[in-house]
C-alpha cells in the first residue's frame, strides 16, 4: 500500500503519549529491552521531505528495563553517568528518500559527551486529523549504534572470551506528533 507522503509544513512537537524511544541489547543468551520515558522533540517539516529536520533531547535518567536495579545501574557511571550527562541527544543533518514512504535520516547522536554519527531507516506512517481539531503525523524509525563508541564499555566477562552484555544497541522507535499552531 502506498502512502501519501505529501506532509504539512511546518514544526510539529512530539507527543510523549504516543511516542515511544525504545532499544534492545544483547544480555548473555537473550535480549533485554527498554524505553526512555522523558524525552522532548521537534520535526519541522519541508515542501520537500529531503529538506526536513529533527531534533531530539533525551532525559537518560527516565530509563526503564521493567527492572529497578538495572535502571538505577544504567543510570550510574558504569553506563549513562546520569549526574555529569543529564540527556542524550539527536540533531538530523539529511534526509533521503528511498520510495514513496521509506526515508533514511542522518545526524549526530550526542551520548556522554560523544557524538557520532547515527543512520535510522524511517517508514513514514501517515497524515490524519485527530479528535481534538490537531493534525498528527507518524514515523517509525530503526537503528543501531555500538555503545563503546560512547565509552559505554562496562561488561563482565563470562566463560572463555564472552561477556555478559553485547556491543551493538538496536533503536527502535515509533513518533507520534502534533503540529503546532
Amino acid at each position: 500500500m502506498s502512502i501519501d507522503t505529501a506532509v504539512t509544513t511546518g514544526t510539529w512537537a512530539l507527543d510523549p503519549t504516543h511516542t515511544e524511544i525504545g532499544f534492545t541489547v544483547r544480555h548473555l543468551m537473550s535480549k533485554v529491552r527498554g524505553k526512555f520515558d522523558t524525552f522532548e522533540g521537534t520535526l519541522v517539516t519541508a515542501e520537500d521531505p529531503t529538506a526536513s529536520t529533527v531534533s531530539v533531547s533525551v532525559d537518560l535518567s527516565s530509563i526503564s528495563t521493567g527492572t529497578a536495579d538495572r535502571d538505577a545501574h544504567l543510570r550510574s557511571a558504569d553506563f549513562f553517568e546520569v549526574d555529569t550527562y543529564p540527556s542524550m541527544t539527536f540533531t538530523s543533518t539529511g534526509v533521503t528518500q528511498k520510495d514513496d514512504d521509506e526515508f533514511v535520516l542522518r545526524g549526530d547522536l550526542t551520548i556522554k559527551g560523544v557524538t557520532k554519527p547515527l543512520e535510522l531507516e524511517v517508514e513514514f506512517l501517515g497524515e490524519g486529523g485527530d479528535p481534538w481539531g490537531g493534525t498528527r503525523v507518524g514515523v517509525e524509525a530503526k537503528g543501531e549504534i555500538s555503545r563503546k563508541e560512547f565509552g559505554i564499555d562496562f561488561n563482565v566477562p563470562v566463560s572463555g572470551d564472552k561477556v555478559m552484555i553485547g556491543d551493538k544497541i538496536k533503536l527502535h522507535i515509533v513518533v507520534e506528533a502534533v503540529l503546532q499552531a
